[in-house]
């Protein structure tokens, strides 16, 4: 069963309640100077933070040509570093 608050606890609460508003209030003001000390104001962001992101550039897309071209070189100088460690040890 549900307990009723007496008028005690009501009080006892809005007393409370008022004080963390009271505090509340105090704090939001100090909140302010110090922003206004940074030269900014409540729910702005930085400059830095509002600059637009650039774009992305497209993607290059290669021909099955060149990826050929391109993996034939690898695997070249692959085999010729391998025949250089291969004849150090």
């Amino acid at each position: 069963m549900p307990r009723t608050k007496s008028l005690k606890d009501v009080s006892l609460l809005s007393a409370a309640l008022e004080g963390l508003e009271a505090q509340k209030q105090k704090i939001e003001e100090q909140m302010r100077q110090v922003q206004s000390l940074l030269g900014r104001r409540r729910g702005r962001p930085p400059a830095a933070a509002r600059a637009k992101p650039e774009k992305a550039s497209p993607k290059r897309r290669l021909s099955k040509a060149a990826r050929k071209r391109i993996a034939l070189a690898q695997k070249r100088r692959w085999a010729e570093y391998r025949k250089k460690t291969a004849g150090a040890a």
